[in-house]
């Protein structure tokens, strides 16, 4: 049995005021494509499949379209809900779509849907864990006598594939939508304060294939059967260098696992260009290189250019960021850095820091995680 993973499709995504709804129905398309040549027999969609909990009509029709184009080719689709989505949302209709062989997590209620699969080798398993936040388990576990109630990401994931029981005997995939520890961040994703949404490797020790969501960029955590797949389009610079993929995985008996990559092209690249403003406008420069791209310039100027993105999208008609570095840039960063620091306080100090890595301020939640941690560490 064969499956394809993808993950974090973010539909209805604006990159730099850019919207991303064409170059997603381009990708989507592509594996659409890629499934029926590897003859893949489902999907796994771990999470993030909308970039808002509540869509726009644009980006539902874009999901429909693809789920459409599965079930008319018979592929079934496994989905689970990520931080990004509503789970209400992404669970309306799955009785509905299950017929069609469409099946999506509903909303934690302490039971993860599982649906059975059967090959020449027997039975597989596949699991359906929608993201979790250790409240949505306490919620669940409150009335249950003498339950012990989590704290922690860790003990709230592990508490929830405890309650699942897969049989050892048979073979489990489960899809999931956390951060595993040590997995490696970029740009493009929400970041907890203090890595409190750290789940460790182990909780999934029971299953053969952990197809995982929520960071960015392709990697294995822990062991190579416990596997981000990565987005299937670049949403920072920070993945510019990357190549993105589907995660192909294909199952025999117990213990027999392969896992290959298949490519996936975009209708846009991501680049980074670096230079003079005379240089990146040269016919020299540019000729050989696809200037449809969504692009960031880092100009090396003393003098910043005027009307610069106005001037450089006639070249460059999809420049995202435009960025100067020169020895003004740097000095001015240096006197941000030094400046008033002794007047601010160090909650004030982390705020700034955050909304500068993150482009947003704290929520209320993190502000509080941060006051208690600095009150911890003055004690």
């Amino acid at each position: 049995m064969k499956f394809l993973h993808i993950s974090d499709l973010h539909i209805g995504k604006r990159l730099n005021e850019f919207s991303m709804l064409e170059d997603q129905i381009y990708i989507l398309k592509q594996i659409q494509d890629i499934a029926v040549n590897e003859q893949a027999d489902g999907i796994l969609i771990a999470g993030d499949i909308y970039d808002k909990p509540i869509p726009s009509a644009e980006a539902v029709k874009v999901f429909d379209f693809f789920l459409t184009g599965l079930a008319d080719r018979q592929i079934q689709v496994f989905a689970v809900s990520g931080n990004h989505d509503s789970p209400e949302r992404i669970a309306f209709g799955a009785q509905l779509m299950s017929g069609r062989g469409v099946y999506v997590s509903p909303v934690y209620d302490g039971n993860a849907v599982r649906i059975p699969l059967t090959d020449e080798y027997g039975e597989i398993f596949v699991y359906l864990l929608p993201f979790l936040k250790p409240a949505a388990v306490r919620h669940v576990l409150e009335n249950e006598e003498g339950a012990k109630l989590p704290e922690s990401y860790h003990d709230a994931v592990k508490t929830a594939v405890e309650r699942m029981k897969p049989d050892c005997e048979k073979r489990n995939i489960l899809v999931a939508h956390q951060f595993v520890t040590g997995a490696g961040r970029c740009d493009s994703e929400d970041v907890s304060v203090g890595g409190i949404d750290h789940v460790d490797a182990e909780v999934f020790d029971a299953f053969d294939y952990t197809a995982l969501g929520h960071i960015h960029s392709p990697q294995t955590a822990g062991r190579d059967t416990v596997r981000y797949c990565g987005t299937p389009l670049k949403y920072s610079f920070s993945e510019a260098e990357q190549q993105k993929a589907a995660v192909v995985v294909e199952f025999r008996e117990k213990g027999w696992i392969q896992i290959h990559t298949v490519p996936l092209v975009p209708l846009h690249d991501m680049r980074k260009i670096r230079g003079s403003y005379l240089e990146v406008t040269a016919r020299s420069f540019y000729q050989d290189m696809d200037t449809e791209d969504y692009v960031q310039i880092t100009l090396t100027d003393e003098e910043d250019v005027v009307d610069g993105m106005q001037k450089l999208r006639i070249i460059y008609p999809n420049l995202m960021q435009l960025v100067y570095d020169n020895s003004r840039t740097k000095q001015n960063r240096m006197v941000e850095t030094a400046q008033d620091v002794e007047q601010k306080s160090e909650l004030e100090l982390f705020q700034e820091f955050y909304e500068l890595q993150n482009n947003q301020p704290l929520s209320l939640e993190q502000e509080e995680f941060i006051r208690q941690l600095i009150e911890d560490c003055r004690c």
